[in-house]
């Protein structure tokens, strides 16, 4: 009905009357609908207004009549109280006449269940006897969480009494009851009376009285609470009682008063509400039925209507689209012909007409092959347009064929048709309709750019450097020529992997710094944007080897007008290559400038100290040989060895540094057959007196039986002291100088290794220091490579150096604890040929 009436205010009045206009026989029946249905709103209304006056009347009639009865209880309750009270003060000592009261006050009780409890309360405000003492409304006073509350209502009311002279009511009360319990509604609102009892001016005692706000509402009669809900309120609008939990209709009456319990009472109102009335079915069935007839008679109207005026402005829109359509057929600069099934041109527009130069007149109820087609091509024009035109039939879709037209002038244009079944409104096909479109200019244009393309193409795949466009929207590759095809296929992550950019198109966006969304002009700026050009590393898949590449990138836009990133990538591995060896001969030309030098340093420090150490060695062995036979014999033990010892070691300084000036001319080791004990016990004995100042201690422990060795004895001592040595350092960094006494012993060993062949001398050096980091065990025979912050980094690279002088092999090697967790020590590794090549050659 409302989607009926909005569609009649759609139309405007002005509009709607002119739609109808000669149609004058459906204004009679519209006019008496509309005039029937306002009546009839109009009874129904006047009707519903005066059934809720009726409703509103009885309600406060009602209302009025149960105001009226709780007002009268209160009352008589007052007057009962003040009669109870004088009998019994009238009733002085007599204990007949006391219990006679109580009695009554107990009959009073059960007659009104409003009264909860009596109380009398003396002169001397203490409670002589209660009505009734205990009962299961009556517990819940006493407890803890209500006994207070009740108390101290009590004590107000009764002094407000006392002060005034009359009747007085405590505030209303809320006692915390359990919601299930049985007597939780009856006592959970409550409020006190207090009756005093005079004799004359003097207050002799009182009466007090607990009401219940919900046993109030019994006061109505039980007809009158079927029909109306009565709920008590406070001024806060807070409900004290209601007679029902039913709730009333959204549109139900309601009324409230206030009701006047006494003079000193709180405030008190009385609510009623109305329940939903009785559903009359024969009045709302007649309301309904007027409604629908109206309803049907004017949507049939409202029919009509509408059909006549899609009629019309359906005749409107034919006229209007048959103008337009032949607006457009004379304005396009397409060619349109239609056929029909035999294939004969059933109609040609203007633009065709000029374009083969041929009239209308003349080209209509032509077949194929048609006069303007050229002379050599109708067969195969013929052909073509016989297969297009089965095509069509049989799939119902355009299709498109190359051809050309020769004009009446000797002219030839390229054409391309496209053809399509023409339906009549029966939907059977009645022919074909065909469209054709100049493309010379445009073929020209294509074959121009295809020999351009490929030109450019050729270029491309020709160069030995990697090309690859990829989209910055997508991440997709967009063009990769040979090279680039042959290193990295035919996805877009080589071409990250060359920019340093992650293979998504979101962190690609990122490394761009470019936004989704770019404008015509910040493409245009981005395309001026000078190149980037950096150098990267990476690996070569089909070699695996790592590859150099020399990297230039700059944003371009694309042929469909967003950006993308092109990158040019040229192997420079050979380069590369090229200048890592310079560097390295570089290097290598600088260590043996060092070493020169190094060697010069040792002939002038030969030079040097060869003098004072010899001067030194003949001093101690005259003083030794002054003193022979000069002191006493205890006294020449001691200091006759000490001074032949200096002498020795002087000579050995000089021998060690005539060795290592030797060395650093690369000169052979002086060979000489020893015994590898006797140089072990050199070693340590140089090196323990340094290793009992720092608290540490050499344990040495040499194989029995081991045969001599051909060696440079001087170099082989000066390599085992380097090596005690570095291990004493190591101890002294992971044992602090207080608990060096728990650390183990630096441990010298030489022994066979029998595991090769042939068997070699094995030398080792251990420590339980903390080890050496990975990163420092590859390197740490480098020359000038140095943990040590005062360090010259030559020591070990001469150790080595000397071992492969003589045919063998130094190493390090760290040691794991029992869980291979941490790193517990060290180990340095000598492997020394038992023969040396030459004395096998002469055997």
């Amino acid at each position: 009905m409302r989607k009926i009436v909005f569609s009649f205010w759609q139309l405007r009045p002005v509009k709607w009357l002119r739609k109808i206009r000669g149609f004058k026989l459906v204004y009679t029946p519209l006019l008496a609908i509309v005039l029937f249905t306002a009546v009839m709103g109009v009874i129904l209304g006047t009707l519903q207004l005066q059934e809720k006056s009726q409703q509103e009347a009885a309600l406060f009639r009602e209302l009025s009549f149960a105001k009226q009865r709780i007002q009268l209880r209160f009352s008589n309750n007052t007057d009962i109280f003040q009669s109870l009270g004088r009998e019994y003060l009238n009733s002085g000592e007599s204990l007949k006449d006391r219990a006679n009261v109580t009695l009554q006050a107990e009959n009073l009780l059960q007659s009104n269940h409003e009264i909860v409890q009596i109380i009398w309360i003396n002169k001397d405000n203490h409670i002589d006897w209660r009505v009734p003492y205990n009962n299961a409304r009556t517990n819940w006073f006493n407890k803890p969480e209500n006994a207070p509350i009740l108390k101290e209502a009590l004590r107000k009311s009764n002094e407000l009494s006392n002060a005034t002279l009359r009747p007085a009511y405590s505030q209303f009360l809320t006692l915390e009851v359990p919601p299930n319990d049985p007597v939780a509604k009856d006592i959970r609102h409550v409020f006190w009376q207090t009756v005093p009892q005079l004799a004359g001016s003097d207050t002799k005692g009182s009466i007090a009285v607990l009401y219940s706000t919900q046993a109030l509402l019994e006061i109505i009669p039980g007809e009158l609470k079927g029909q109306y809900r009565f709920t008590l309120l406070t001024d806060e609008g807070k409900v004290l009682a209601i007679s029902s939990d039913k709730n009333t209709p959204k549109r139900a009456f309601s009324n409230q008063t206030s009701l006047d319990i006494g003079v000193l009472s709180p405030n008190l109102s009385l609510r009623i509400d109305t329940y939903p009335p009785a559903t009359n079915l024969t009045f709302r069935m007649l309301i309904g039925v007027v409604l629908g007839l109206s309803a049907f008679v004017i949507w049939s109207l409202w029919s009509v209507l509408r059909q006549m005026q899609v009629r019309q402005e359906a005749e409107a829109n034919l006229r209007t689209e048959t103008n337009f359509r032949i607006a457009m057929e004379n304005s396009t600069p397409v060619g349109i012909r239609a056929h029909d099934m035999n294939r004969s041109i059933t109609y040609v527009n203007p633009a065709f007409c000029e374009m083969t130069g041929w009239s209308a007149e003349e080209l209509i109820g032509q077949k194929p092959p048609f006069a303007f087609w050229p002379e050599t091509q109708k067969a195969e024009l013929t052909e073509k347009m016989n297969r297009a035109l089965h095509l069509t039939h049989s799939q119902e879709k355009k299709v498109g064929i190359e051809g050309s037209i020769i004009r009446r002038d000797g002219s030839i244009i390229q054409t391309r048709t496209f053809i399509a079944p023409l339906i009549n409104e029966k939907g059977v096909q009645a022919g074909w309709v065909t469209s054709l479109i100049d493309i010379s200019e445009p073929k020209k244009i294509r074959e121009e750019l295809a020999a351009s393309q490929e030109r450019f193409i050729t270029v491309l795949e020709g160069l030995d450097a990697a090309v690859s466009v990829v989209s910055n929207e997508t991440g997709d590759l967009l063009f990769a020529n040979r090279f680039y095809r042959e290193r990295f296929g035919d996805s877009s992550q080589g071409h990250f992997e060359l920019a340093g950019q992650d293979t998504t198109i979101n962190q690609a966006n990122q490394q761009f710094n470019i936004s989704d969304s770019i404008s015509t002009e910040n493409i245009n700026v981005f395309a001026q944007q000078e190149s980037e050009s950096n150098e990267i590393q990476l690996l070569d898949s089909a070699t695996g080897q790592q590859k150099w590449y020399e990297v230039r990138r700059r944003f371009v836009p694309w042929v469909d007008g967003h950006l993308a990133q092109l990158l040019i990538a040229t192997d420079i591995t050979i380069r590369i290559e090229s200048d890592e060896l310079a560097r390295q001969q570089e290097e290598r030309m600088q260590f043996t400038g060092r070493l020169t030098t190094m060697g010069e340093m040792a002939s002038s420090l030969a030079h040097e100290l060869n003098q004072p150490l010899s001067a030194i060695s003949n001093y101690c062995m005259g003083v030794a040989k002054r003193l022979q036979g000069q002191l006493e014999p205890s006294l020449q033990k001691d200091i006759i060895p000490a001074l032949e010892k200096a002498s020795n070691q002087a000579h050995r300084a000089g021998t060690i540094i005539q060795r290592i000036k030797g060395f650093v001319k690369r000169s052979e080791p002086q060979r000489k057959s020893c015994d590898i004990s006797e140089i072990i016990n050199d070693a340590v004995g140089l090196v323990e007196i340094e290793a009992n100042r720092h608290r540490l201690s050499i344990k040495s422990e040499v194989a029995d039986n081991l045969p001599h060795v051909d060696l440079d004895p001087i170099l082989i001592l000066q390599v085992l002291v380097n090596l005690l040595k570095n291990s004493l350092d190591s101890l002294r960094e992971a044992y602090p100088l207080s608990s060096r006494w728990s650390a183990p012993p630096v441990k010298i060993s030489a022994d066979l290794d029998t595991s090769i062949f042939p068997a070699m001398l094995r030398i080792q050096v251990t420590d339980a220091g903390a080890g050496i980091a990975d990163s420092v065990i590859e390197r740490m025979f480098e020359p000038f490579f140095s943990t040590k912050n005062d360090g010259m980094g030559m020591g070990l690279n001469i150790c080595r150096s000397i071992i492969e002088s003589h045919q063998g092999r130094l190493w390090a090697k760290n040691l794991m604890d029992a869980e291979h967790t941490k790193r517990s020590g060290c180990s340095f590794t000598i492997l020394l040929p038992l023969e040396t090549p030459g004395s096998q050659a002469n055997i």
